[in-house]
Protein backbone atom coordinates (compact mmCIF):
# COMPACT_ATOMS: atom_id res chain seq x y z
CA UNK A 1 0.00 0.00 0.00
CA UNK A 2 1.64 3.69 -0.89
CA UNK A 3 2.62 6.18 1.92
CA UNK A 4 -0.07 8.46 2.29
CA UNK A 5 0.21 11.34 1.13
CA UNK A 6 0.35 13.94 4.07
CA UNK A 7 3.06 11.80 6.85
CA UNK A 8 5.54 12.92 9.18
CA UNK A 9 9.12 14.39 7.81
CA UNK A 10 11.85 11.11 9.13
CA UNK A 11 13.50 13.64 11.95
CA UNK A 12 16.53 11.95 13.23
CA UNK A 13 15.52 9.93 16.49
CA UNK A 14 11.26 10.64 16.11
CA UNK A 15 9.01 8.32 18.02
CA UNK A 16 5.87 9.77 17.08
CA UNK A 17 2.49 7.94 15.49
CA UNK A 18 1.47 8.01 12.14
CA UNK A 19 0.43 11.64 11.26
CA UNK A 20 -2.50 9.98 8.76
CA UNK A 21 -3.87 6.52 7.97
CA UNK A 22 -5.53 5.68 4.92
CA UNK A 23 -9.08 4.11 6.05
CA UNK A 24 -11.91 3.30 4.19
CA UNK A 25 -14.22 6.11 4.51
CA UNK A 26 -14.65 9.34 3.03
CA UNK A 27 -15.13 12.42 4.57
CA UNK A 28 -18.28 13.55 3.62
CA UNK A 29 -17.55 17.35 4.33
CA UNK A 30 -14.29 17.05 2.59
CA UNK A 31 -13.24 20.48 1.40
CA UNK A 32 -11.35 19.97 -2.01
CA UNK A 33 -10.57 23.46 -2.83
CA UNK A 34 -9.55 24.42 0.56
CA UNK A 35 -7.11 21.36 0.48
CA UNK A 36 -5.86 22.29 -2.14
CA UNK A 37 -4.96 26.23 -1.56
CA UNK A 38 -3.47 24.89 1.98
CA UNK A 39 -1.24 22.56 0.05
CA UNK A 40 -0.10 25.02 -2.32
CA UNK A 41 0.10 27.70 -0.05
CA UNK A 42 2.34 25.37 2.93
CA UNK A 43 3.78 23.63 0.16
CA UNK A 44 4.04 20.04 1.42
CA UNK A 45 2.57 16.54 0.88
CA UNK A 46 4.92 13.75 -0.40
CA UNK A 47 8.57 13.96 0.33
CA UNK A 48 8.80 17.58 0.94
CA UNK A 49 12.00 17.69 3.08
CA UNK A 50 14.39 15.42 0.49
CA UNK A 51 16.71 16.94 -1.07
CA UNK A 52 16.26 19.66 -3.80
CA UNK A 53 18.94 19.43 -6.47
CA UNK A 54 19.06 21.38 -9.95
CA UNK A 55 18.15 20.19 -12.89
CA UNK A 56 21.15 19.65 -15.35
CA UNK A 57 22.08 22.12 -17.25
CA UNK A 58 19.29 22.50 -20.56
CA UNK A 59 17.64 20.26 -18.76
CA UNK A 60 14.27 21.14 -18.08
CA UNK A 61 11.99 18.30 -19.29
CA UNK A 62 12.01 15.57 -15.73
CA UNK A 63 10.88 12.11 -16.79
CA UNK A 64 9.79 10.65 -13.49
CA UNK A 65 9.18 6.54 -14.52
CA UNK A 66 8.36 3.78 -12.02
CA UNK A 67 10.80 1.25 -14.50
CA UNK A 68 12.79 0.38 -17.18
CA UNK A 69 10.27 -0.30 -19.21
CA UNK A 70 7.98 2.96 -18.51
CA UNK A 71 11.22 5.11 -19.37
CA UNK A 72 11.67 3.85 -22.28
CA UNK A 73 7.86 4.48 -23.38
CA UNK A 74 8.43 8.33 -21.86
CA UNK A 75 11.50 8.63 -24.19
CA UNK A 76 9.69 6.94 -27.06
CA UNK A 77 7.09 10.12 -26.36
CA UNK A 78 9.34 12.44 -27.02
CA UNK A 79 10.82 14.29 -30.19
CA UNK A 80 13.77 14.63 -30.74
CA UNK A 81 14.03 17.86 -29.61
CA UNK A 82 12.59 17.15 -25.99
CA UNK A 83 14.77 14.21 -25.65
CA UNK A 84 17.81 16.45 -25.73
CA UNK A 85 15.92 18.57 -23.58
CA UNK A 86 15.27 15.70 -20.68
CA UNK A 87 16.64 14.09 -17.52
CA UNK A 88 15.56 11.43 -15.32
CA UNK A 89 14.62 10.84 -12.06
CA UNK A 90 15.89 7.33 -11.15
CA UNK A 91 13.43 5.68 -8.19
CA UNK A 92 14.54 4.89 -4.71
CA UNK A 93 15.40 1.28 -5.62
CA UNK A 94 17.77 2.40 -8.65
CA UNK A 95 16.12 -0.11 -11.07
CA UNK A 96 16.08 2.62 -13.75
CA UNK A 97 19.51 3.14 -16.03
CA UNK A 98 19.92 5.49 -18.79
CA UNK A 99 22.38 7.69 -20.64
CA UNK A 100 20.03 10.75 -19.86
CA UNK A 101 21.59 13.38 -17.16
CA UNK A 102 19.72 11.63 -13.46
CA UNK A 103 18.59 12.97 -10.77
CA UNK A 104 18.39 10.45 -7.23
CA UNK A 105 15.40 9.86 -5.72
CA UNK A 106 14.16 11.17 -2.85
CA UNK A 107 13.64 14.26 -4.04
CA UNK A 108 11.35 17.26 -2.76
CA UNK A 109 8.47 17.21 -5.54
CA UNK A 110 7.39 20.70 -5.34
CA UNK A 111 10.90 22.15 -5.97
CA UNK A 112 10.77 19.22 -8.94
CA UNK A 113 7.71 20.44 -10.17
CA UNK A 114 8.64 24.37 -10.16
CA UNK A 115 11.65 23.30 -11.78
CA UNK A 116 10.45 21.56 -15.04
CA UNK A 117 9.11 23.07 -18.09
CA UNK A 118 7.22 19.71 -18.30
CA UNK A 119 7.59 16.70 -16.78
CA UNK A 120 6.63 12.83 -17.69
CA UNK A 121 5.42 11.14 -14.55
CA UNK A 122 4.21 7.54 -13.59
CA UNK A 123 0.26 8.32 -12.32
CA UNK A 124 1.14 6.43 -9.16
CA UNK A 125 4.38 8.76 -8.45
CA UNK A 126 3.36 11.55 -5.82
CA UNK A 127 4.83 13.97 -8.15
CA UNK A 128 2.19 13.60 -10.21
CA UNK A 129 -0.19 15.26 -8.11
CA UNK A 130 2.22 17.90 -7.11
CA UNK A 131 2.34 18.70 -10.49
CA UNK A 132 -1.25 19.05 -10.67
CA UNK A 133 -1.42 20.89 -7.75
CA UNK A 134 1.31 23.24 -9.14
CA UNK A 135 -0.80 23.74 -12.81
CA UNK A 136 3.16 22.48 -14.21
CA UNK A 137 3.00 20.62 -17.70
CA UNK A 138 2.27 17.14 -17.07
CA UNK A 139 1.77 14.09 -18.80
CA UNK A 140 0.76 10.57 -16.96
CA UNK A 141 1.89 7.07 -17.88
CA UNK A 142 0.53 4.23 -16.51
CA UNK A 143 -2.72 3.55 -14.38
CA UNK A 144 -1.78 4.39 -11.06
CA UNK A 145 -3.69 6.69 -8.15
CA UNK A 146 -2.98 9.96 -9.90
CA UNK A 147 -4.04 9.00 -12.85
CA UNK A 148 -7.18 11.52 -13.14
CA UNK A 149 -4.90 14.65 -11.64
CA UNK A 150 -5.00 16.32 -14.64
CA UNK A 151 -8.61 15.93 -15.34
CA UNK A 152 -10.57 16.29 -11.91
CA UNK A 153 -8.02 17.83 -9.16
CA UNK A 154 -10.92 17.49 -6.60
CA UNK A 155 -11.65 13.97 -7.25
CA UNK A 156 -7.98 12.90 -7.01
CA UNK A 157 -7.95 14.94 -3.48
CA UNK A 158 -10.51 13.24 -2.30
CA UNK A 159 -9.04 10.02 -2.80
CA UNK A 160 -5.66 11.12 -1.78
CA UNK A 161 -6.36 12.99 1.63
CA UNK A 162 -10.56 12.56 1.55
CA UNK A 163 -9.59 8.97 3.16
CA UNK A 164 -7.31 9.77 5.23
CA UNK A 165 -7.95 10.12 9.38
CA UNK A 166 -5.54 12.54 10.74
CA UNK A 167 -4.57 12.97 14.61
CA UNK A 168 -2.13 15.18 16.38
CA UNK A 169 1.20 14.20 16.59
CA UNK A 170 1.78 15.54 19.57
CA UNK A 171 -2.07 14.89 21.81
CA UNK A 172 -3.23 11.93 19.24
CA UNK A 173 -6.26 14.00 19.21
CA UNK A 174 -8.27 13.57 15.56
CA UNK A 175 -7.52 16.48 13.81
CA UNK A 176 -8.96 17.73 10.34
CA UNK A 177 -6.50 18.05 7.26
CA UNK A 178 -6.27 21.50 7.56
CA UNK A 179 -4.59 21.37 10.52
CA UNK A 180 -2.36 18.54 9.30
CA UNK A 181 -1.43 20.84 6.64
CA UNK A 182 -0.64 23.85 8.64
CA UNK A 183 1.25 21.36 11.01
CA UNK A 184 3.47 20.24 8.25
CA UNK A 185 4.20 23.43 6.79
CA UNK A 186 5.63 25.00 10.00
CA UNK A 187 8.09 21.17 9.76
CA UNK A 188 8.67 22.57 6.33
CA UNK A 189 9.62 26.17 7.48
CA UNK A 190 12.34 24.51 9.84
CA UNK A 191 13.74 21.60 7.50
CA UNK A 192 14.05 24.81 5.20
CA UNK A 193 15.50 27.18 7.26
CA UNK A 194 18.56 24.34 7.61
CA UNK A 195 19.41 23.47 4.37
CA UNK A 196 21.56 26.31 3.53
CA UNK A 197 23.80 25.19 7.24
CA UNK A 198 26.89 24.01 5.64
CA UNK A 199 27.82 23.10 8.67
CA UNK A 200 27.30 23.23 12.86
CA UNK A 201 30.07 23.32 15.14
CA UNK A 202 30.18 23.17 19.35
CA UNK A 203 27.64 20.80 19.42
CA UNK A 204 28.52 18.27 22.67
CA UNK A 205 27.56 14.77 21.79
CA UNK A 206 25.30 14.90 24.98
CA UNK A 207 23.18 18.18 23.30
CA UNK A 208 22.52 16.43 19.70
CA UNK A 209 19.94 14.05 21.31
CA UNK A 210 17.70 16.33 20.74
CA UNK A 211 19.14 19.01 18.94
CA UNK A 212 19.89 16.58 15.97
CA UNK A 213 15.65 17.20 14.81
CA UNK A 214 16.10 20.86 15.53
CA UNK A 215 18.47 21.22 12.78
CA UNK A 216 17.84 18.26 10.40
CA UNK A 217 17.11 19.78 6.59
CA UNK A 218 15.99 16.64 5.22
CA UNK A 219 18.89 15.32 3.13
CA UNK A 220 21.45 13.70 5.74
CA UNK A 221 22.68 14.07 9.08
CA UNK A 222 23.21 17.16 10.71
CA UNK A 223 26.96 17.74 9.27
CA UNK A 224 28.76 18.28 12.91
CA UNK A 225 32.29 19.60 12.38
CA UNK A 226 35.22 19.95 15.04
CA UNK A 227 37.29 22.28 12.62
CA UNK A 228 36.30 24.11 9.70
CA UNK A 229 36.22 21.64 6.20
CA UNK A 230 38.55 22.72 2.35
CA UNK A 231 34.07 21.55 1.34
CA UNK A 232 33.18 25.11 2.66
CA UNK A 233 32.96 27.57 0.06
CA UNK A 234 33.57 31.61 0.74
CA UNK A 235 29.88 32.93 2.38
CA UNK A 236 28.55 29.34 3.36
CA UNK A 237 25.96 29.84 6.17
CA UNK A 238 27.53 28.06 9.49
CA UNK A 239 26.47 27.82 13.11
CA UNK A 240 28.33 27.26 16.23
CA UNK A 241 28.16 27.23 19.23
CA UNK A 242 30.86 29.91 20.52
CA UNK A 243 31.14 29.29 23.84
CA UNK A 244 32.01 25.50 22.77
CA UNK A 245 34.15 25.77 20.12
CA UNK A 246 37.60 26.12 20.46
CA UNK A 247 38.99 30.00 19.48
CA UNK A 248 41.26 28.75 17.41
CA UNK A 249 38.46 27.13 15.32
CA UNK A 250 36.50 30.35 15.43
CA UNK A 251 39.43 31.94 14.33
CA UNK A 252 39.41 29.93 11.46
CA UNK A 253 35.94 30.27 10.51
CA UNK A 254 36.32 34.28 10.70
CA UNK A 255 39.07 33.93 8.34
CA UNK A 256 37.22 31.85 6.04
CA UNK A 257 35.25 34.41 5.12
CA UNK A 258 31.50 32.32 5.96
CA UNK A 259 28.41 33.52 7.53
CA UNK A 260 28.74 32.32 10.48
CA UNK A 261 25.74 32.26 12.93
CA UNK A 262 25.11 31.23 16.69
CA UNK A 263 23.64 28.47 18.45
CA UNK A 264 22.52 29.10 21.97
CA UNK A 265 19.80 27.25 24.16
CA UNK A 266 16.46 28.87 24.35
CA UNK A 267 15.14 30.29 26.94
CA UNK A 268 12.51 27.08 28.40
CA UNK A 269 15.41 25.19 27.99
CA UNK A 270 14.78 21.84 29.82
CA UNK A 271 13.69 19.90 33.22
CA UNK A 272 17.59 19.87 34.57
CA UNK A 273 20.38 21.99 34.40
CA UNK A 274 22.70 22.36 30.97
CA UNK A 275 25.37 21.60 33.47
CA UNK A 276 24.64 18.82 34.06
CA UNK A 277 24.73 17.22 30.60
CA UNK A 278 20.36 17.86 29.93
CA UNK A 279 20.06 18.16 26.62
CA UNK A 280 17.88 21.52 25.49
CA UNK A 281 14.53 21.36 24.60
CA UNK A 282 14.87 24.39 22.93
CA UNK A 283 17.27 26.44 20.02
CA UNK A 284 17.90 29.62 19.21
CA UNK A 285 20.14 30.04 15.90
CA UNK A 286 21.05 33.46 14.64
CA UNK A 287 22.37 34.50 11.83
CA UNK A 288 22.23 37.68 12.81
CA UNK A 289 24.38 37.86 15.95
CA UNK A 290 22.96 36.70 18.98
CA UNK A 291 19.95 38.06 21.92
CA UNK A 292 22.40 38.45 24.84
CA UNK A 293 25.04 40.90 23.25
CA UNK A 294 24.04 44.31 22.87
CA UNK A 295 27.20 45.24 21.15
CA UNK A 296 25.31 44.37 17.85
CA UNK A 297 22.09 43.39 16.36
CA UNK A 298 20.71 40.05 16.99
CA UNK A 299 17.30 38.55 15.56
CA UNK A 300 15.10 38.71 18.25
CA UNK A 301 16.10 42.06 18.76
CA UNK A 302 15.05 42.87 14.57
CA UNK A 303 11.43 41.15 15.68
CA UNK A 304 11.24 43.51 18.20
CA UNK A 305 12.44 46.45 16.55
CA UNK A 306 10.57 46.16 13.18
CA UNK A 307 8.08 43.19 13.00
CA UNK A 308 4.49 43.65 13.44
CA UNK A 309 2.70 41.31 15.64
CA UNK A 310 -0.55 40.10 14.58
CA UNK A 311 -3.62 40.34 17.31
CA UNK A 312 -3.87 36.10 17.01
CA UNK A 313 -0.03 36.21 17.97
CA UNK A 314 -0.29 38.31 20.78
CA UNK A 315 -2.85 36.15 21.63
CA UNK A 316 -1.55 33.13 21.69
CA UNK A 317 1.40 34.73 23.33
CA UNK A 318 -0.77 35.65 26.67
CA UNK A 319 -2.23 32.11 27.09
CA UNK A 320 1.76 30.69 26.76
CA UNK A 321 2.57 33.55 29.58
CA UNK A 322 -0.59 32.13 31.66
CA UNK A 323 0.24 28.65 31.16
CA UNK A 324 4.16 29.22 32.38
CA UNK A 325 2.69 31.51 35.44
CA UNK A 326 0.18 28.78 36.42
CA UNK A 327 2.60 25.94 35.99
CA UNK A 328 5.24 27.90 37.60
CA UNK A 329 7.57 27.13 34.80
CA UNK A 330 11.15 28.54 34.73
CA UNK A 331 14.05 27.86 32.44
CA UNK A 332 15.49 24.69 33.56
CA UNK A 333 12.07 23.16 35.12
CA UNK A 334 8.92 23.52 36.58
CA UNK A 335 7.37 24.04 40.02
CA UNK A 336 8.70 23.85 43.57
CA UNK A 337 7.07 24.78 46.90
CA UNK A 338 5.81 27.88 47.10
CA UNK A 339 8.23 30.50 49.68
CA UNK A 340 5.91 32.30 52.70
CA UNK A 341 6.40 35.93 52.92
CA UNK A 342 6.75 37.10 56.31
CA UNK A 343 4.47 39.19 57.99
CA UNK A 344 4.65 42.94 57.87
CA UNK A 345 4.87 45.72 55.11
CA UNK A 346 8.87 45.64 54.27
CA UNK A 347 9.06 45.48 50.84
CA UNK A 348 11.13 42.39 49.82
CA UNK A 349 13.40 42.82 46.78
CA UNK A 350 15.43 39.37 45.07
CA UNK A 351 18.65 39.59 43.63
CA UNK A 352 19.85 36.86 41.22
CA UNK A 353 23.31 36.11 40.90
CA UNK A 354 24.78 34.83 37.55
CA UNK A 355 27.72 32.77 36.42
CA UNK A 356 30.05 35.76 35.97
CA UNK A 357 32.48 34.50 32.91
CA UNK A 358 28.69 33.63 31.42
CA UNK A 359 28.86 35.28 27.99
CA UNK A 360 25.37 36.82 28.95
CA UNK A 361 27.34 38.38 31.50
CA UNK A 362 30.97 38.93 29.64
CA UNK A 363 28.93 40.63 26.83
CA UNK A 364 25.58 42.19 28.27
CA UNK A 365 26.51 42.23 31.84
CA UNK A 366 28.35 46.18 32.08
CA UNK A 367 30.75 44.98 33.89
CA UNK A 368 29.28 44.09 37.28
CA UNK A 369 29.95 41.52 39.31
CA UNK A 370 27.04 39.29 41.67
CA UNK A 371 28.93 41.18 44.31
CA UNK A 372 28.56 44.72 43.34
CA UNK A 373 25.32 43.72 41.87
CA UNK A 374 24.30 43.37 45.32
CA UNK A 375 25.77 46.37 46.59
CA UNK A 376 24.12 48.80 44.20
CA UNK A 377 20.73 46.99 44.79
CA UNK A 378 21.01 47.64 48.42
CA UNK A 379 22.28 51.22 47.49
CA UNK A 380 18.90 51.56 45.31
CA UNK A 381 16.28 49.94 47.76
CA UNK A 382 17.74 50.63 51.06
CA UNK A 383 15.22 50.11 53.22
CA UNK A 384 13.95 46.79 52.19
CA UNK A 385 14.70 42.94 52.50
CA UNK A 386 17.26 42.07 50.09
CA UNK A 387 16.90 38.24 49.48
CA UNK A 388 20.33 36.87 47.22
CA UNK A 389 19.82 34.02 45.52
CA UNK A 390 22.73 32.34 43.94
CA UNK A 391 23.10 30.97 40.30
CA UNK A 392 22.28 27.30 39.89
CA UNK A 393 24.93 26.20 37.94
CA UNK A 394 27.22 28.20 40.41
CA UNK A 395 25.83 25.92 43.44
CA UNK A 396 25.86 23.11 41.68
CA UNK A 397 29.64 23.50 41.46
CA UNK A 398 30.41 24.13 38.13
CA UNK A 399 30.40 27.69 36.94
CA UNK A 400 32.10 30.84 38.34
CA UNK A 401 30.87 33.44 40.32
CA UNK A 402 30.44 32.53 44.24
CA UNK A 403 30.00 34.90 46.53
CA UNK A 404 31.10 33.73 50.36
CA UNK A 405 27.99 34.10 52.83
CA UNK A 406 30.03 36.75 54.84
CA UNK A 407 30.08 39.05 52.18
CA UNK A 408 26.84 38.74 50.53
CA UNK A 409 25.35 39.47 53.70
CA UNK A 410 27.18 42.67 53.97
CA UNK A 411 24.45 44.20 51.29
CA UNK A 412 21.67 41.33 51.65
CA UNK A 413 19.16 40.32 54.41
CA UNK A 414 19.16 36.43 53.52
CA UNK A 415 20.84 34.16 50.68
CA UNK A 416 18.34 31.73 49.32
CA UNK A 417 19.83 28.61 48.06
CA UNK A 418 16.89 26.35 48.12
CA UNK A 419 13.99 27.86 46.71
CA UNK A 420 13.11 27.59 42.93
CA UNK A 421 13.81 30.92 41.41
CA UNK A 422 9.65 30.76 40.28
CA UNK A 423 8.04 30.64 43.42
CA UNK A 424 10.96 33.48 45.11
CA UNK A 425 9.87 35.55 42.33
CA UNK A 426 5.79 35.00 43.53
CA UNK A 427 7.15 36.08 47.00
CA UNK A 428 8.86 39.53 45.81
CA UNK A 429 7.83 43.21 45.08
CA UNK A 430 11.17 43.60 42.47
CA UNK A 431 13.64 42.45 41.27
CA UNK A 432 17.28 43.48 40.50
CA UNK A 433 18.93 41.39 37.79
CA UNK A 434 22.18 41.60 35.75
CA UNK A 435 21.01 40.09 32.44
CA UNK A 436 19.27 36.98 34.04
CA UNK A 437 16.28 35.40 32.35
CA UNK A 438 14.78 35.40 36.18
CA UNK A 439 14.29 39.17 34.73
CA UNK A 440 11.83 37.95 32.04
CA UNK A 441 10.49 35.47 33.94
CA UNK A 442 9.44 38.25 36.92
CA UNK A 443 8.19 40.16 33.64
CA UNK A 444 5.59 37.39 33.00
CA UNK A 445 4.76 37.71 36.62
CA UNK A 446 4.40 41.26 36.36
CA UNK A 447 6.95 42.30 38.88
CA UNK A 448 8.90 45.36 38.81
CA UNK A 449 12.82 44.18 37.15
CA UNK A 450 15.82 46.56 37.06
CA UNK A 451 18.45 45.86 35.01
CA UNK A 452 21.76 46.80 35.61
CA UNK A 453 23.26 45.41 32.04
CA UNK A 454 21.65 45.49 29.19
CA UNK A 455 19.84 41.43 28.89
CA UNK A 456 17.40 41.19 25.30
CA UNK A 457 14.37 42.22 27.57
CA UNK A 458 16.13 45.74 27.95
CA UNK A 459 14.67 48.81 26.78
CA UNK A 460 11.64 47.87 25.38
CA UNK A 461 9.71 50.07 27.79
CA UNK A 462 8.74 47.25 30.22
CA UNK A 463 11.92 47.38 32.82
CA UNK A 464 13.74 50.16 34.60
CA UNK A 465 17.45 50.34 32.99
CA UNK A 466 20.29 51.84 34.70
CA UNK A 467 23.22 50.72 31.64
CA UNK A 468 22.95 52.65 28.35
CA UNK A 469 20.37 51.18 25.88
CA UNK A 470 21.59 50.57 22.38
CA UNK A 471 19.92 53.29 20.75
CA UNK A 472 18.91 50.47 18.13
CA UNK A 473 16.01 49.69 20.56
CA UNK A 474 13.43 52.37 19.59
CA UNK A 475 10.30 50.36 19.60
CA UNK A 476 7.77 50.23 22.92
CA UNK A 477 6.46 46.75 23.27
CA UNK A 478 4.02 45.40 25.51
CA UNK A 479 4.75 42.37 27.38
CA UNK A 480 2.68 39.87 25.22
CA UNK A 481 4.55 41.48 22.07
CA UNK A 482 8.32 40.88 24.23
CA UNK A 483 6.61 37.08 24.71
CA UNK A 484 5.49 36.26 21.04
CA UNK A 485 8.97 37.45 19.81
CA UNK A 486 10.46 35.72 22.76
CA UNK A 487 8.88 32.39 22.79
CA UNK A 488 7.24 32.22 19.58
CA UNK A 489 9.33 33.16 16.97
CA UNK A 490 12.56 33.08 17.71
CA UNK A 491 13.72 29.82 19.40
CA UNK A 492 13.01 26.44 17.69
CA UNK A 493 11.88 23.23 20.41
CA UNK A 494 11.54 19.92 20.71
CA UNK A 495 8.89 17.33 22.00
CA UNK A 496 11.11 14.94 25.11
CA UNK A 497 8.07 12.72 24.08
CA UNK A 498 7.64 12.26 20.32
CA UNK A 499 11.25 14.04 19.70
CA UNK A 500 9.66 16.09 16.69
CA UNK A 501 10.26 19.46 16.47
CA UNK A 502 7.00 21.66 17.93
CA UNK A 503 5.02 24.57 19.18
CA UNK A 504 6.27 25.79 22.74
CA UNK A 505 3.06 25.10 24.04
CA UNK A 506 3.68 21.54 23.61
CA UNK A 507 6.81 21.54 25.34
CA UNK A 508 5.57 23.82 28.28
CA UNK A 509 2.64 20.84 28.62
CA UNK A 510 4.83 18.51 28.77
CA UNK A 511 6.75 20.09 31.59
CA UNK A 512 3.51 20.68 33.45
CA UNK A 513 2.74 16.94 33.01
CA UNK A 514 5.94 15.54 34.22
CA UNK A 515 7.00 14.26 30.58
CA UNK A 516 9.54 16.23 29.98
CA UNK A 517 12.70 14.61 31.83
CA UNK A 518 15.53 13.11 29.75
CA UNK A 519 18.35 11.31 31.86
CA UNK A 520 20.96 9.37 30.75
CA UNK A 521 23.99 7.93 32.89
CA UNK A 522 26.09 10.81 32.15
CA UNK A 523 23.74 13.27 33.53
CA UNK A 524 23.68 11.12 36.50
CA UNK A 525 27.33 10.98 36.83
CA UNK A 526 27.73 15.53 36.59
CA UNK A 527 24.65 16.03 39.15
CA UNK A 528 26.92 13.37 41.35
CA UNK A 529 30.49 15.25 40.46
CA UNK A 530 28.45 19.05 41.16
CA UNK A 531 27.52 17.33 44.80
CA UNK A 532 30.33 16.43 45.77
CA UNK A 533 32.68 19.86 44.64
CA UNK A 534 29.68 21.70 46.79
CA UNK A 535 30.09 19.14 49.33
CA UNK A 536 33.80 19.43 49.09
CA UNK A 537 33.65 23.71 49.29
CA UNK A 538 31.52 23.59 52.22
CA UNK A 539 33.54 21.11 54.14
CA UNK A 540 36.54 23.71 53.76
CA UNK A 541 33.91 26.42 55.09
CA UNK A 542 33.41 27.85 52.28
CA UNK A 543 29.73 28.87 51.56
Amino acid sequence: MPLPFLRIPPFPGHRAAPLAQVTADRDAAFDADGVAAALRSERVGGSFWAAQPALPSGRDILLAPADAAQLAEMIAALTPDEQARACVLVPEDGGVQSALPALHAPCDPWWLADQAALILCDANAELALVAALEGAALRLFGAGRFAGSTDSLSQVLRSAIGTLACRDPFSGEAIGPLAAIAQLGEWRRLIDANRSIAAVFGVARWKRVTADAMLWDGSGPVRYRRRPCPDLAPGARVLAWKSRTPPTVLADLAASNLALGELEDGFIRSVGLGANCVPPLSLIADFAGVYFDPAGPSDLEAILERNHIPDELRGRAEALRQMLVKAAISKYGHGGTAVSRPAGNRRRVLVTGQVEDDRSVLSGGAGTSNLELLARARALDGDAWIIYKPHPDVEAGHRKGHVPEPDALRYADEVQRDAPIIPLIDSVDALHVITSLAGFEALLRGTPVTTHGVPFYAGWGLTRDLAPIPPRRSSQRSLDELVAATLLLYPRYLDPVTRLPCPAEVVVRRMTEGEARITSPLIRLREWQGRAQLLWRRLRGVR
